[in-house]
């Protein structure tokens, strides 16, 4: 059987069915070594819209495609920076990917455009200081975010980092 559908922009192969929102994710699922469903690999579109606006004038609209294909690259991203990170840590028998691992990943991959910035992120969050998400998030939560220290997933449960980097969303 020949599947017609276009390639992917990010090499995902495909996008999510379905309108703005993306259908809850199974507890305790994954694991298994199986893909799971398909659209449990993307950040939620409605996070991946708030950002995509963030950046646009007001009365911006953007298509439903745009939004599809920037769902796919950046959790594509996501999932690639944090498998060379995830990598690391498992050379170094260690089980906790913090922010260093993965600033140290970007810079493998190509991405050292990005580091240093994200290397002032880093520091404001560690300090709690003004702006940083931690205080912004009314510093409730410990040093877990994003940016924070995660546990290392096992090989084919994305779905289940995922599910924590969705409730670190604000």
């Amino acid at each position: 059987m020949e599947d017609s559908s276009p390639a992917s922009p990010c090499g995902g192969g495909g996008s999510q069915e379905g309108g703005e929102q993306s259908p809850p994710s199974e507890v305790g699922g994954g694991g298994g070594g199986g893909a799971g469903r398909e659209q449990d690999r993307f950040l939620p579109i409605a996070n991946v819209t708030r950002i995509m606006k963030k950046g646009l004038p007001a009365n911006a609209k953007i298509a439903k495609e745009s939004k599809e294909a920037m769902q796919e690259c950046v959790s594509e991203f996501i999932s690639f920076v944090t498998s060379e990170a995830s990598h690391r840590c498992l050379n170094e028998k260690r089980k906790t990917i913090n922010g260093d691992d993965l600033l140290w990943a970007m810079t493998q991959l190509g991405f050292d455009n990005y580091v240093e910035p994200l290397k002032l992120f880093l520091q404001k969050y560690r300090e709690g200081g003004e702006g940083s998400a931690k205080r912004e998030a009314g510093g409730s939560h410990p040093a877990t975010s994003a940016m924070g220290e995660y546990q290392v997933p096992q090989q084919g449960s994305f779905t289940q980092g995922m599910n924590y980097l969705n409730s670190q969303a604000y």
